[in-house]
């Protein structure tokens, strides 16, 4: 199994089973991952090595404008797309499997966490994994210690409160606080 097939599944949305060829392409991949992220936690690097490390991560040349803080974790790696003049503060992990894509002058705060897949609810099944992915439009500004669920997006020039949720869409220039996150406002210049 490639993980050109891996990804082409994880994109389609198909079901992981456990055990399956896909399970272990994913668990190979994720092995790589670690090894990348543990080196880009460890000691000090200059902006321009921490993006050499993101580009090894993900397997595509990040901007040089993309600013991250470490330490940070992705357990995949290979399905996180970064726009221009993107910022990831510290503390924060990206499971990516299903995809995460962030659009530019995107703000990522302290701890927030994308996560983009879901156990079967069936005991039986526990140990599948579905796969959907996560959008930040242009512009959003996720707080500290947000949390992103699997399959939701977020519109342009929104904003999302420190702690918050995100279990479902956000509309462009919403202003979304709690747990789970709802809509107070729109955000205005």
């Amino acid at each position: 199994m490639e993980l050109d097939d891996l990804l082409a599944a994880l994109n389609a949305g198909e079901t992981i089973t456990a055990g399956s060829p896909l399970h272990e392409a994913m668990h190979h991949a994720s092995q790589q991952a670690l090894l990348i992220t543990g080196e880009l936690n460890t000691g000090y690097h200059e902006p321009a090595r921490v993006r050499e490390l993101l580009s090894q991560l993900t397997g595509r040349q990040v901007d040089e404008t993309v600013a991250l803080f470490p330490p940070f974790s992705a357990d995949f790696g290979r399905n996180i797309t970064l726009g221009k003049r993107v910022f990831i503060n510290s503390g924060c992990r990206f499971q990516d499997q299903g995809g995460i894509s962030i659009g530019d002058d995107c703000l990522i705060g302290h701890n927030a966490v994308l996560a983009t897949l879901n156990h079967d609810l069936s005991p039986a099944r526990r140990a599948d994994m579905h796969p959907a992915p996560i959008m930040l439009g242009r512009n959003v500004w996720l707080g500290s210690n947000v949390t992103v669920l699997p399959g939701v997006s977020i519109g342009d020039d929104s904003v999302v409160a420190a702690g918050a949720v995100v279990t479902k869409d956000l509309p462009a220039r919403s202003l979304a606080v709690g747990a789970p996150a709802r809509v107070i406002r729109s955000v205005e210049d």
